[in-house]
């Protein structure tokens, strides 16, 4: 019989696939020390963005084998 296999903790709490085989994350930054951004900016760090990188989706679905 096959063992299970493990999804990393960490890309679970920040990875979130969608339904297309896509993943989405929160951009960085947006937390604190960003009182000298201007409002633009931070409503920009606020959306959220898609990965699009084929070698960081190829990682993900590695680390996260049951997301799609």
């Amino acid at each position: 019989m096959a063992t299970k296999l493990k999804s990393h903790s960490g890309a679970k709490k920040r990875f979130f696939p969608t339904s297309n085989g896509n993943y989405k994350r929160w951009r960085v930054g947006i937390r604190h020390l960003n009182q000298s951004f201007s409002a633009e900016r931070v409503n920009r760090l606020s959306r959220v963005a898609i990965v699009t990188n084929t070698t960081q989706k190829k990682m993900l679905r590695r680390a996260l084998p049951y997301s799609c």
